[in-house]
């Protein structure tokens, strides 16, 4: 099976067994490091539609639980012919945002922001992220200034990590 076959698939079987328990797939990915394949399933706690956020996070016991349900889809239906590595985790404090609802979700919080290509001499900006708008991630600096990214030219957001 090809590689979007198997995370699309993955998005499959979870989704009715995410929400009973009140989780959802942040990100899936089955990638090639070294000899070995990984299946990386990333879980969330379910956002609520109005996206007020209470801070919960996902606890060990909700990946043993994934996992162990994944695992027996997995085996079950057998989508992948070469040995891999299952993992199941949170996406973490310093969570990759990937979609639009993931930077709606995350709109006020820091955030840093690596370019493919250096504008003004740099690649690596941080600042409080503002939103997606018209394919461009839009964040306010320091100073309290606008940056606009277009979109094809971020290659990774994530949540900054504030200690």
């Amino acid at each position: 099976m090809a590689k979007k076959k198997i995370t699309d698939f993955v998005e499959e079987v979870t989704s009715d067994f995410l929400e009973e328990n009140g989780l959802e797939l942040y990100a899936c990915e089955f990638v090639k490091e070294g000899r070995d394949w990984f299946l990386r399933v990333y879980i969330d706690k379910k956002t609520s539609e109005a996206g007020e956020e209470a801070e919960e996070y996902v606890s060990t016991d909700d990946c043993e639980l994934v996992s162990r349900y994944l695992s027996q889809k997995l085996d079950e239906e057998d989508p992948i012919a070469q040995n891999y590595y299952l993992e199941v985790s949170s996406p973490g404090m310093d969570r990759i945002l990937y979609k639009e609802k993931d930077f709606a979700r995350f709109s006020g919080r820091l955030v840093d922001v690596n370019l493919y290509k250096a504008v003004d001499g740099k690649k690596q900006f941080e600042g409080i992220l503002k939103g997606i708008s018209e394919g461009q991630i839009v964040i306010e600096d320091e100073n309290g200034s606008e940056i606009k990214f277009p979109a094809e030219q971020v290659a990774v957001t994530r949540l900054a990590v504030v200690f």
